[in-house]
C-alpha cells in the first residue's frame, strides 16, 4: 500500500508557488520531494503540481501496480481530480488533464481529502521549497 501526500503554497496569492510531497510504502517513508512552481502562479496551481510530481515519481519508480492513495488537504483539487467538481479555471485545466491522463497508468489509484493536520509533512516541504526559492532571489 502506497500513500502519497501532497501540498502547495503560494505567497502572495498569486505570487511565488512551491510544492511538497511525501511517499509512504507499507507505512515507511520512501521519498520526499519539493520545488518551485514559478512566479505569477496560484495556490491551486501549486497544489496540483505537488500531486502531479508525486504521481510522476511513482511512475518513474514503476510502482503503478500497487494500491495507491493520494492525499491532500485541498478539497478543491481532490474533488476536481475525482470528477466531483468541474475545472472552471483555464490555468488548472491542463494540470487536471495531465493528472487524469496519468491516472490510467495505475491499476488501483484513489484520491482522498485529509485535514491539514494530517498533511503536515507535505506542508513543511512546500514551506522548505518556498524558503529555498526566496533565498535564491
Amino acid at each position: 500500500m502506497i500513500l502519497a501526500y501532497f501540498d502547495g503554497l503560494c505567497q502572495p496569492n498569486p505570487g511565488v508557488g512551491t510544492y511538497g510531497f511525501v511517499i509512504y510504502r507499507d507505512g515507511r517513508k520512501v521519498h520526499e520531494g519539493w520545488g518551485g512552481v514559478g512566479t505569477h502562479t496560484t495556490n491551486n496551481i501549486a497544489e496540483y503540481t505537488g500531486a502531479l510530481r508525486a504521481l510522476e515519481y511513482l511512475i518513474e519508480q514503476k510502482l503503478t501496480a500497487e494500491a495507491v492513495t493520494v492525499r491532500g488537504d485541498s478539497e478543491l483539487v481532490i474533488k476536481q481530480l475525482r470528477g466531483e467538481y468541474k475545472v472552471r479555471d483555464a490555468k488548472l485545466a491542463p494540470l487536471n488533464a495531465k493528472i487524469r491522463e496519468l491516472f490510467f497508468r495505475f491499476q488501483n489509484l484513489r484520491y482522498e481529502h485529509v485535514p491539514r493536520e494530517r498533511n503536515r509533512e507535505a506542508d513543511a516541504l512546500s514551506n522548505l521549497a518556498y524558503a529555498e526559492v526566496r533565498r535564491g532571489e
